[in-house]
């Protein structure tokens, strides 16, 4: 199995600031690649770094690349990092990619984090890419929803079926 990932940025790929005396977080090399370092995957992957935003600016021309990089790619296993706000929008504009299995995922922490759930979260999205087929999925909180069932709970911030 080989695996595209996108990076796309969000709060995963979120480091701390390189400046002095910097407050806010920025988004920096793909985490995932920490990760499958880590672990030493008996998969191959590619890593396309397409975007390095918050979800919250991500816009539909930011959506259309992440669409067409999925379209124009010869691999059917697709992984996209993405921030956790604007995921499932992500998710639903691609939902129209067919013979290919895609997952979004993020993190609620940076996966610089000691506590983040980055690993975990990709760790269950690989898990699923071993047995979808095709489909448009987000990989949250320990499950795996199709696009078009899954919301967020505004009072927990988890990812729920609907």
């Amino acid at each position: 199995m080989k695996i595209l990932i996108i990076q796309t940025g969000g709060t995963i790929d979120k480091d701390y600031p390189k400046l002095t005396k910097g407050y806010a977080f920025e988004i920096s090399e793909p985490a995932i690649q920490r990760i499958f370092e880590s672990i030493n995957p008996a998969f191959e992957f590619e890593i396309l770094p397409l975007l390095q935003k918050d979800s919250l600016d991500i816009n539909e021309e930011d959506r259309d690349s992440i669409r067409e990089a999925c379209e124009n790619t010869n691999i059917n296993k697709i992984l996209i990092t993405h921030g956790t706000d604007t995921m499932i929008e992500t998710a639903l504009k691609l939902n129209v990619i067919e013979k290919k299995a895609i997952i979004i995922t993020g993190a609620m922490r940076p996966e610089r984090f000691s506590n983040s759930d980055a690993a975990f979260n990709i760790g269950v999205a690989v898990g699923a890419l071993n047995v979808l087929e095709e489909g448009v999925y987000v990989a949250m909180n320990g499950n795996i929803y199709p696009c078009e069932k899954v919301k967020r709970d505004e009072q927990t911030g988890q990812f729920i079926g609907k």
